[in-house]
C-alpha cells in the first residue's frame, strides 16, 4: 500500500523529499583489497573504471576503516552493527593458524573450525531489512559459519549463493582439505565456472528479479583473497595448502578487474531497470591488502593493526541523496554501514542490542564538516597481541606488547615517526581509553561457539 501511494503521489507531482520510496541497497565487499589499488585511490596499473564511477558520481572516503584486520570479525561488525568482540569473534574462522575461542575470559584452542559461526542470538542487518519489507540476497563468500544453522538463509537472507568458507578454490569451490563450500541456499550445488563470475551473474539476476520492490543486495566477494587464481584459466590446478599463496601481481590485477567488471554489470542493470537514482551502492573491503596488493601510502598489511591492515577504500553512490564527486576525511568504520543502511531504509525501531556504529548519511550531505571519532582494534592471540586506538588525528599502537607508539596521522599517514616521547600526555590518555574499551567489551563478551 505504501509503495502504491508513493507512485500515486509521484504521478501528481506532490512527492517531496520527506516522503519517498525506500532505496535499494547494494553493498559490494571485496576481500583483502589494497587501499591504493583503485584508480580513484591513486592506483595506476589496474583498470577499475566501474568502481571508480562510484567515487566520481558519489562520495569517496579517505579515512574509512575495517572493523578488524581480518575478515570474519569485520563481517561480524557489519552484520551486527556492533564491535565484533561483543559476540566473541576476534579472528577469522579457518585461518591457517590454530583457531581460538573465548571461554570464561581465556582463549582456548578450537579444533572444529567448521563448527564456528556468528552466534545465533545476534540479529543481522538482513533480519532487520527483511522485517522492513526488503527482499534480501547474499552472493559470495559468507565466512560466518559453515553449518546449516549459520547459513545466510537462516540469518535474514531470502537467497544465498556462494562459498561458505574463507578461501576455497575459485574453480573447484572446495577448501584445500577437500571440504566442499559451494551452496545455493542450504543445498550443496555443483557449478562450473570462475567463482567471481558466478557471483556477479547471480547478483545481476537478483537486481532484475526484484527491481520493482526495495531490495538489499550483499555481494561479499572472495576475491582478491588467496588462492591467487586468475579468471579464464579453468585448467588451474586445485589449490593445496602449499600452493595457497602462490601468485603474482599480474594474477591479482586480473582478479581485481573481474570484480570491477561485475560492478559494471550491476550498475548497468540498475540503469536498465530505471532504479539507479534511488539505489545506494557501497564498495569497500573487509581489511587491508595482503601479498600482491598496493596499500600505499599506508604501512604494513592485512592481519596487523597498522593503517595498511585496517584502513580500506569506501565509496558510496546514491544519486537521489548524496553529493556527486565529494571527497570526505570523515572517519567511518564497517559497522557504521549497518546503521547507515537502516537509516536509509527508514527503519526506526530500536535495535535488539545497542549499536556501536552510526548513520553516516547526515555527515556526507552538503557542507557538513567531519566530526572527531574514536575507534579501537584488538587481535588477542597467544602468539601476538595487537592493540590500537585512533582518536581524531592521533593513533596509538602496541604491536605485540613490545612498545608504545604514537602517530599523528594528519602529518604521518605512513606511521613512520613515533611521537610518544613528545606527547606523553596524549599517549597515556589513549592508552587509558583503550583499556577502558577492552574492559567494557570483555564484560559483554560471550563464547564464540554456539551449538
Amino acid at each position: 500500500m505504501k509503495h502504491f501511494l508513493v507512485l500515486l503521489l509521484s504521478s501528481f507531482g506532490i512527492l517531496n523529499s520527506s516522503f519517498s520510496a525506500p532505496p535499494n541497497i547494494v553493498f559490494i565487499l571485496a576481500d583483502d583489497f589494497g587501499y591504493g589499488d583503485l584508480g580513484c585511490m591513486g592506483g595506476t596499473d589496474i583498470a577499475t573504471p566501474n568502481i571508480d564511477r562510484l567515487a566520481t558520481e558519489g562520495v569517496k572516503f579517505t579515512d574509512f576503516y575495517a572493523n578488524a584486520p581480518v575478515c570474519t570479525p569485520t563481517r561480524t561488525g557489519f552484520m551486527t552493527g556492533r564491535w565484533q568482540q561483543r559476540c566473541g569473534l576476534e579472528f577469522a574462522f579457518g585461518y591457517q593458524v590454530e583457531q581460538f575461542r573465548r571461554v570464561k575470559g581465556e582463549w582456548v584452542p578450537e579444533k572444529d573450525i567448521h563448527g564456528l559461526g556468528l552466534p545465533l542470538s545476534e540479529t543481522t542487518i538482513a533480519d532487520r531489512l527483511k522485517s522492513a519489507g526488503y527482499a534480501t540476497g547474499a552472493f559470495g563468500k559468507w565466512h560466518l559459519g559453515f553449518k546449516d544453522e549459520y547459513n545466510p538463509t537462516k540469518r535474514g537472507f531470502d537467497e544465498y549463493f556462494g562459498e561458505l568458507l574463507g578461501h576455497a578454490d575459485y574453480y573447484q569451490h572446495a577448501y584445500y582439505d577437500g571440504t566442499y563450500a559451494l551452496r545455493d541456499g542450504l543445498k550443496p550445488v555443483k557449478r562450473e565456472g570462475y567463482f567471481t563470475d558466478l557471483v556477479n551473474e547471480r547478483a545481476v539476476k537478483f537486481i532484475t528479479a526484484h527491481a520493482k520492490q526495495p531490495f538489499f543486495l550483499y555481494v561479499p566477494h572472495l576475491a582478491v583473497h588467496a588462492p591467487f587464481q586468475a579468471p579464464n584459466k579453468p585448467e588451474t590446478p586445485m589449490v593445496t595448502k602449499e600452493s595457497m599463496h602462490h601468485g603474482s601481481r599480474a594474477i591479482y590485477k586480473a582478479m581485481v578487474e573481474r570484480i570491477d567488471h561485475g560492478v559494471g554489470l550491476m550498475l548497468a542493470e540498475l540503469e536498465k531497470q530505471g532504479i539507479a537514482d534511488n539505489t545506494l551502492v557501497v564498495f569497500s573491503s573487509d581489511n587491508g591488502g595482503e601479498r600482491y596488493s598496493r596499500n600505499a601510502p599506508l604501512f604494513h598489511h592485512k592481519a596487523t593493526v597498522w593503517e595498511g591492515g585496517i584502513r580500506v577504500p569506501c565509496l558510496m553512490r546514491w544519486p537521489a541523496k548524496l553529493p556527486k564527486g565529494k571527497v570526505t576525511s570523515q572517519m567511518g568504520i564497517t559497522m557504521d554501514l549497518h546503521a547507515t543502511f537502516l537509516a536509509a531504509a527508514g527503519v526506526t525501531s530500536p535495535a535488539p542490542k545497542p549499536l556501536d556504529g552510526i548513520d553516516l548519511l547526515p555527515l556526507l550531505a552538503g557542507d557538513s564538516k567531519p566530526i572527531d571519532r574514536t575507534f579501537f582494534w584488538r587481535i588477542d592471540r597467544t602468539n601476538r597481541k595487537q592493540r590500537a586506538i585512533r582518536q581524531g588525528q592521533w593513533k596509538y599502537i602496541n604491536d605485540g606488547n613490545t612498545m608504545d607508539l604514537l602517530f599523528d596521522l594528519s602529518a604521518d599517514i605512513g606511521e613512520r615517526t613515533n611521537l610518544g616521547y613528545q606527547h606523553p600526555e596524549i599517549l597515556e590518555d589513549l592508552k587509558s581509553k583503550l583499556k577502558s574499551w577492552e574492559a567494557e567489551i570483555d564484560a559483554t563478551e560471550r563464547e564464540i561457539l554456539v551449538r
